[in-house]
């Protein structure tokens, strides 16, 4: 249901920006338009993102991995699948890998 919830808004923004007026007179409204235009996308590209998180998922449903920590095997916590159930990590886990991902960033 999220995921087809996702599709539905991300279909919708495309039938407004199609049927959208780009062609304003003003430039201050042309401005602003292309701004809320890029908002709504920056948002719906998020939510691109996020199916293809559902979509994963689903898969480690189906192939008996779901609630498995992809770095340590170990079940991951209910509590935390039920607040973010495209989760791969342990809590742990997680910190470990932003912690590296911010090192190699730092590095660069």
């Amino acid at each position: 249901n999220w995921r087809a919830e996702l599709l539905a808004e991300s279909r919708e923004t495309l039938e407004h920006l199609h049927e959208e007026n780009w062609h304003q007179a003003d430039i201050a409204d042309r401005a602003s338009l292309e701004t809320e235009a890029g908002v709504e996308l920056r948002t719906r590209n998020r939510y691109l993102k996020l199916i293809s998180k559902i979509d994963a998922a689903i898969m480690r449903i189906e192939t008996d991995e779901y609630g498995y920590c992809e770095d340590t095997g170990e079940e991951i916590g209910i509590k935390r699948l039920e607040a973010r159930p495209v989760v791969t990590r342990t809590t742990e886990a997680q910190e470990r890998y932003e912690k590296l991902e911010k090192q190699y960033t730092d590095e660069e």
